[in-house]
């Protein structure tokens, strides 16, 4: 859990108040092998989907949010929690309540509770594995024994590992940098809470580290996650010490937008391991698109999460903003190669665009990924939000060369 209250506080005054083994599998998209499925694999063993860049489906939702099973959080029942989320648009949410508050648990608690339904939004399985070597977030489209995981939270990385690798869940670590960091191995993971909470700023170590694990060769996908705790009383009565969080962050703040071959469950854990990913300030917020044109033949045959063999040709890319755009506004696009400032770049207009080419060596491994700020989006639902997010707009996964499947 994040220390919330004090980092709201300080910032209140200032505005008037990151498996074992990962698997590359490939698809072909105008003539050229690009893609690559990894971490963890379909009970055939086969590599996970992958969608094409002309037939996925893209899908929103939050990673990390927690019910009234959690038992420091308040007001905040999972009918509310799915209620909210289907009226902002949300495609898909993930309940991780902590699971040391029911001895692991979750499976009779959490995931029983009758309100644990929904005909709008894709539920996933999953809980805050909550350790004294930090927290981590479990996600899966079934139902899995969360307490076999609960149950060796103390033991060696490898006999943690194993166990993960049976159940055949996707593990991610959550804030990485700051209280209950992660401190377990990161070649257990598939993914890594790049951004929690609406208050960006915090999160600038945890992207360091990100950095770090990719100039290692790990493919670790970065996501968001709310870590929302508390919800708006519907009494006065009710109301908290921390029910005014939920004006400020909640359900999105941020978004993790998965580009899915379908909108399924399993499709949403697949997409979030391959690294199809992207994140937003909240659900209203533009949509950060990353793709590249491996071949120069004036298509784009790659996007965010692909791994491809770079030949020491050229390679143009393409950041794109989709969505709730503000046209007369300029958007600052800044591209990070191999953890450095590779260039920045200003776009604006109804789909605001950026274009850059440059030659990933064909010795060594490469990677790209973006950052972009601009005029903030209003979220209604969360009116304090945007103030808090500031000029953060998104972030995308990264496009690979040369990385190692079998690393």
């Amino acid at each position: 859990m994040i220390n919330f209250s004090r980092n709201l506080a300080q910032l209140v005054g200032l505005v008037c108040f990151i498996g074992l083994f990962a698997i590359m599998g490939c698809h072909r998209n105008s003539g050229m092998q690009s893609a690559s499925s990894r971490k963890l694999s379909a009970p055939s063993g086969d590599p996970l989907p992958v969608a094409s860049l002309t037939q996925g489906v893209w899908l929103k939702g939050d990673l990390h949010v927690h019910s009234r099973h959690s038992k420091e959080s308040s007001n905040n029942p999972i009918a509310k929690i799915l209620a909210f989320s289907s009226k902002v648009g949300m495609d898909y949410i993930c309940i991780t309540d902590h699971d040391n508050h029911v001895d692991g648990d979750v499976a009779h608690h959490t995931w029983a509770d009758p309100e644990f339904t929904s005909d709008s939004l894709l539920l996933l399985y999953g809980a805050e594995w909550t350790t004294t070597r930090g927290h981590g977030n479990i996600f899966s489209a079934k139902p899995y024994d969360h307490k076999r995981l609960f149950e060796v939270r103390d033991q060696r990385d490898v006999v943690v590992g194993e166990v993960k690798n049976k159940l055949g869940i996707h593990l991610s670590a959550n804030h990485p940098s700051g209280k209950d960091h992660f401190g377990y191995s990161y070649d257990m993971l598939e993914s890594l809470e790049v951004w929690n909470s609406v208050l960006w700023s915090n999160n600038a170590n945890a992207i360091m580290i990100w950095d770090d694990m990719l100039s290692s060769g790990r493919k670790l996908t970065g996501r968001g996650g709310s870590d929302a705790h508390h919800g708006l009383p519907d009494t006065p009565e009710l109301a908290t010490k921390n029910s005014p969080q939920a004006k400020a962050n909640y359900v999105g703040t941020p978004t993790t937008w998965v580009f899915a071959t379908a909108r399924t469950s399993q499709a949403v854990v697949e997409a979030l391991t391959n690294g199809r990913v992207s994140v937003s300030a909240n659900p209203f917020a533009p949509r950060v698109e990353f793709y590249a044109d491996s071949n120069q033949d004036g298509t784009m045959d790659m996007m965010m999460g692909d791994n491809t063999k770079a030949v020491g040709k050229p390679v143009t890319f393409r950041v794109k903003l989709t969505g709730n755009t503000v046209a007369k506004e300029p958007y600052t696009i800044s591209v990070v190669k191999n953890g450095g400032l590779f260039g920045t770049f200003q776009a604006s207009g109804p789909t605001p665009t950026a274009e850059f080419t440059d030659t990933p060596p064909s010795t060594g491994r490469t990677y790209y990924r973006v950052v972009v700020e601009g005029p903030a989006t209003a979220y209604p639902q969360v009116p304090e939000s945007a103030a808090l997010s500031g000029k953060m707009v998104g972030l995308s996964n990264p496009i690979y060369f040369n990385f190692d499947p079998n690393f």
